[in-house]
């Protein structure tokens, strides 16, 4: 039987150990933290009782991932839990562009917006799962549906700025802007609504979910198969050097391009430590979670109902605080992202007392407090907020990437999410998750397709490791 040693336990990491599980490869999983997850780690951060998110909160590409759908984790305690309005968006008179699961309905509360809502979304959620056997894979394949493809690569292509034309209103502009505002990228940039399509087209597909007792569930119960199918995790266990680990017939790294690079040192082919070295981080979040008596008390109806609120004001407010973050400087008015996972999931709250999670948008590395900003903003569509906070937790840039070093600088996605690097990832290669190093392979957020909890990175690295173990037979 072959063995294969898996470096990390995120999402990707533990995709990639059970689909290789599953193909008869003996794996173990090795983590250098206490717990388990990377980015799907919960905890309780402020009061006891009060169950939040460390970090990925709202699991769209999750609960649509090929890979992820065909391992049936319910059975391994796996619940998704819908809140009654996906996303809303609060504009400063009072109203919000509001995004539900049903783009008819969506398309009504946009009013004279709905019906160009619908032309440029409604073919991709429609066919959003045979979407995804192409733009989950690497850009260099032969598509499986070129039609399908045809259709979405050029919505995808167009800044947000240009692709925001197509609506009038502000609700419609901002919630759209507000979504493309997830990819940390200046919105006049080539490729920057390629995020907004895919994330929007899914939420009408799926629904943007959370996972019922926090997004350790998604981890478990990976991590559950995993062990159904013979593998292990060893937690605890800091890596330094490829030489360090035990003998096996292949190594995949859940880890930045860089960390990759230390780790292999003289058996990466130069070019390829090169490639890595050079990759790009992108800016960074900014983390405030807080325990509110009574909620958050938005003006907006529809945000008090939302499982996920963009708080920006206006698409042009969005743009500007994503072209300064994109240039270093903390916005005045950063974009912020805030979610009510205890909506859809009751058990996260303790009485009257609820979590709330939240981050800004910040520079790559930032080290000033943007907790005051974040929470004027909040405020700004939720007045009284400050007064029902019962407890606030922070973590900055540097906070987050001590407590996962694939967050380099704070930057949550993986990479930026340059024009080159939204397509290819982390470097021009047939085959992206090969790292040039026999038997050495890559499988974080830093291969295609990229950030979000889909597991794809990993499952797509298993084919790939798979192929090399066959080679070698």
């Amino acid at each position: 039987m072959n063995e294969v040693t898996v470096v990390g336990s995120g999402p990707n990491g533990l995709a990639c150990a059970v689909a290789l599980a599953r193909s008869g490869v003996r794996v173990t999983v090795l983590e250098s933290e206490e717990t388990i997850g990377g980015g799907t780690r919960s905890a309780e951060l402020t009061v006891p009782g009060l169950l939040h998110d460390v970090c990925s909160a709202v699991h769209p590409m999750a609960v649509g991932s090929p890979f992820l759908r065909s391992l049936d984790l319910e059975r391994h305690g796996l619940e998704w839990a819908w809140p009654e309005v996906d996303c809303a968006h609060p504009l400063d008179d009072g109203s919000a562009g509001v995004m539900l699961r049903s783009i008819a309905d969506t398309a009504r509360g946009l009013g004279h917006d709905g019906d160009m809502w619908r032309r440029v979304f409604g073919a991709s959620a429609r066919s959003f799962d045979a979407l995804t056997e192409d733009l989950f894979r690497p850009v260099l394949h032969v598509p499986r549906h070129p039609v399908r493809l045809a259709r979405f690569g050029p919505v995808a292509a167009l800044p947000a700025t240009v692709l925001a034309r197509a609506w009038r209103s502000p609700q419609a502009r901002a919630l759209f802007g507000g979504v493309a505002a997830h990819a940390l990228t200046p919105l006049n940039r080539p490729m920057s609504s390629a995020v907004a399509a895919m994330l929007i087209s899914v939420c009408h597909r799926y629904g943007w979910p959370v996972a019922r007792g926090g997004s350790r569930a998604i981890a478990d119960a990976l991590t559950a198969v995993l062990v159904e199918h013979g593998g292990s995790v060893e937690t605890g266990v800091r890596v330094r050097s490829l030489s360090e680990l035990p003998k096996a017939d292949a190594v995949v790294l859940d880890l930045a391009p860089g960390a990759v690079a230390d780790l292999a040192g003289d058996r990466l082919p130069t070019r390829v430590a090169r490639a890595y070295r050079r990759y790009r981080h992108g800016p960074a979040a900014f983390k405030v979670d807080l325990a509110v008596e009574g909620g958050v008390p938005w003006t907006n109806e529809a945000c008090r109902r939302a499982g996920t609120v963009h708080v920006a004001g206006s698409f042009e407010e969005v743009v500007a605080a994503e072209r300064d973050v994109a240039r270093g400087r903390m916005p005045k008015r950063p974009m912020v992202l805030v979610s009510q996972q205890y909506l859809a999931d009751p058990g996260r709250s303790s009485g009257d007392v609820h979590p709330v999670w939240a981050y800004a948008h910040v520079p790559n590395a930032y080290d000033g407090d943007a907790a005051p900003a974040l929470l004027d903003q909040v405020e700004r569509f939720a007045p009284g907020l400050r007064e029902r906070i019962v407890a606030t937790a922070t973590r900055s840039p540097g906070e987050i990437a001590a407590e996962n070093a694939s967050y380099v600088g704070g930057d949550i996605l993986g990479g930026a999410n340059t024009p080159f690097q939204t397509v290819i990832r982390p470097r021009l290669a047939a085959d992206p998750y090969a790292t040039g190093a026999p038997g050495v392979f890559i499988c974080s957020a830093a291969t295609p397709p990229g950030a979000g909890v889909h597991g794809m990175g990993g499952y797509n690295a298993a084919r790939s490791v798979l192929g090399h173990l066959r080679a070698g037979a």
